[in-house]
Protein backbone atom coordinates (compact mmCIF):
# COMPACT_ATOMS: atom_id res chain seq x y z
CA UNK A 1 0.00 0.00 0.00
CA UNK A 2 1.41 3.43 -0.84
CA UNK A 3 1.13 6.51 1.49
CA UNK A 4 -1.00 8.85 0.84
CA UNK A 5 -1.15 12.33 1.75
CA UNK A 6 -4.32 14.88 2.44
CA UNK A 7 -3.99 18.65 1.85
CA UNK A 8 -6.70 20.56 3.93
CA UNK A 9 -6.74 24.74 3.64
CA UNK A 10 -7.80 26.03 6.91
CA UNK A 11 -10.12 28.59 7.01
CA UNK A 12 -8.93 31.73 9.83
CA UNK A 13 -11.69 32.62 12.49
CA UNK A 14 -12.31 36.04 11.63
CA UNK A 15 -12.82 37.02 14.93
CA UNK A 16 -8.90 36.55 15.30
CA UNK A 17 -8.29 38.38 12.69
CA UNK A 18 -6.66 41.76 13.59
CA UNK A 19 -7.77 44.76 11.45
CA UNK A 20 -4.75 46.53 9.26
CA UNK A 21 -3.98 50.32 10.13
CA UNK A 22 -2.35 52.26 8.11
CA UNK A 23 0.18 53.93 9.43
CA UNK A 24 0.65 57.62 8.89
CA UNK A 25 3.70 58.76 6.67
CA UNK A 26 6.57 60.18 8.45
CA UNK A 27 9.52 62.54 7.17
CA UNK A 28 11.89 59.27 7.43
CA UNK A 29 9.80 57.18 5.39
CA UNK A 30 8.76 59.76 2.92
CA UNK A 31 12.49 60.34 2.15
CA UNK A 32 13.14 56.49 1.50
CA UNK A 33 10.28 56.35 -0.84
CA UNK A 34 11.77 59.62 -2.57
CA UNK A 35 14.99 57.92 -3.34
CA UNK A 36 13.24 54.70 -4.30
CA UNK A 37 12.27 56.65 -6.88
CA UNK A 38 14.52 58.39 -7.69
CA UNK A 39 16.98 54.73 -8.09
CA UNK A 40 13.91 53.61 -10.08
CA UNK A 41 14.28 56.56 -12.50
CA UNK A 42 17.94 56.42 -13.00
CA UNK A 43 17.60 52.93 -14.33
CA UNK A 44 14.70 53.84 -16.94
CA UNK A 45 16.20 56.99 -17.70
CA UNK A 46 18.62 56.75 -20.60
CA UNK A 47 22.35 57.24 -20.09
CA UNK A 48 23.78 60.87 -20.66
CA UNK A 49 27.18 60.71 -22.60
CA UNK A 50 29.14 58.44 -24.28
CA UNK A 51 29.24 55.07 -23.41
CA UNK A 52 33.11 54.09 -22.21
CA UNK A 53 33.81 51.62 -24.83
CA UNK A 54 33.39 54.88 -26.84
CA UNK A 55 36.00 57.13 -25.11
CA UNK A 56 39.46 56.32 -25.17
CA UNK A 57 42.32 57.55 -22.65
CA UNK A 58 45.29 59.60 -24.61
CA UNK A 59 48.44 61.15 -22.74
CA UNK A 60 50.76 63.45 -25.08
CA UNK A 61 53.68 65.16 -23.67
CA UNK A 62 52.82 69.43 -24.46
CA UNK A 63 56.26 70.71 -25.98
CA UNK A 64 55.38 74.42 -24.71
CA UNK A 65 55.49 73.15 -20.98
CA UNK A 66 57.20 69.84 -21.04
CA UNK A 67 54.36 68.26 -19.09
CA UNK A 68 52.34 65.71 -20.03
CA UNK A 69 48.46 66.23 -20.85
CA UNK A 70 45.86 63.41 -19.91
CA UNK A 71 43.04 63.62 -22.77
CA UNK A 72 39.57 61.96 -22.30
CA UNK A 73 38.29 61.78 -25.99
CA UNK A 74 35.02 60.13 -27.50
CA UNK A 75 36.19 57.78 -30.35
CA UNK A 76 32.52 58.26 -32.51
CA UNK A 77 33.21 62.17 -32.51
CA UNK A 78 36.85 63.10 -31.89
CA UNK A 79 35.55 65.54 -29.28
CA UNK A 80 37.81 66.08 -26.22
CA UNK A 81 35.82 64.98 -22.65
CA UNK A 82 38.34 66.12 -20.15
CA UNK A 83 41.86 67.37 -19.76
CA UNK A 84 44.22 67.54 -17.26
CA UNK A 85 45.88 69.78 -16.69
CA UNK A 86 43.07 72.00 -18.34
CA UNK A 87 43.84 74.01 -21.37
CA UNK A 88 43.96 77.32 -19.16
CA UNK A 89 46.50 76.29 -17.04
CA UNK A 90 49.05 75.44 -19.51
CA UNK A 91 48.44 78.31 -20.95
CA UNK A 92 49.36 80.12 -17.75
CA UNK A 93 52.42 78.32 -17.31
CA UNK A 94 53.70 79.51 -20.67
CA UNK A 95 53.18 83.21 -19.11
CA UNK A 96 56.28 85.21 -17.81
CA UNK A 97 55.01 85.87 -14.54
CA UNK A 98 54.07 82.36 -13.80
CA UNK A 99 55.19 80.96 -10.99
CA UNK A 100 54.22 77.54 -9.10
CA UNK A 101 51.13 77.94 -6.93
CA UNK A 102 49.97 80.85 -8.56
CA UNK A 103 46.89 79.37 -9.24
CA UNK A 104 45.82 77.71 -5.85
CA UNK A 105 45.49 80.51 -3.02
CA UNK A 106 46.47 78.62 0.49
CA UNK A 107 45.53 81.19 2.88
CA UNK A 108 42.55 81.76 4.24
Amino acid sequence: MEPKAAIVAVTPDPKSLVPVVPVAKTPASARIEARAAEKKAEVAAPKKGPDEAEMRLVIELDKASGSYVYKTINRLTGEVLSQLPRAEVLKLRNEAQYAAGDVISTEA
